[in-house]
């Protein structure tokens, strides 16, 4: 099988994106400290450029959950591969991630972290699919909505591959 990439969201546009999410991120935290929980592996490409933009103090730590397995369509079960290192409790939360699809691993996770006691839990995410949710998950920061295509890039892959486009690409599966 084969597979096409095309520009779907360029990377001065992802960019400038990013630097928008980073100023309202800043405006909604002045005065305290982030701690951003960002989820492995896609988010992270995403997590280190907004992490870049931020004035505010900001601590992160990685998390792994996954329902993809080497499919473009999430499967729907939830596993966490890593958990976090550092506890949650009392601090503000920012969970950054690649793309809300079902919305079934983002409404787990959340869920998760709720129990954990953080003082405040937002999510930012770089991509929005809204015509694929399921579960309603409500999103503080979206960098772009985009249809139902399978997406590559910024962090994002097939099969493991691609996550090192600087652009989100649409992928097309041949023969």
């Amino acid at each position: 099988m084969s597979e096409t990439i095309s520009v779907l969201i360029s990377k001065e546009d992802i960019e400038k994106r990013t630097a928008e999410l980073a100023k309202k991120i800043n405006e909604d935290y002045q005065g305290r400290q982030i701690h951003i929980v960002c989820v492995l592996k896609g988010g992270v490409f995403f997590a280190v450029n907004l992490a870049q933009h931020l004035t505010v103090p900001v601590t992160i730590d990685f998390m792994s959950v996954s329902s993809y397995g080497d499919d473009t369509k999430s499967s729907g079960i939830v596993k966490i591969v890593k958990d976090l290192d550092q506890p949650l409790a009392g601090k503000d939360v920012l969970v950054v991630e690649d793309i809300m699809d079902s919305g079934r691993t983002l409404s787990y996770l959340l869920n998760l972290l709720r129990d954990r006691k953080p003082a405040s839990l937002r999510l930012c995410t770089l991509l929005d699919k809204p015509s694929r949710r399921v579960i309603d998950v409500s999103c503080d920061y979206t960098g772009f909505e985009i249809e139902d295509k399978f997406v590559v890039g910024c962090g994002m892959d097939y099969q493991q591959r691609y996550r090192n486009l600087p652009y989100i690409g649409v992928v097309e599966l041949g023969e």
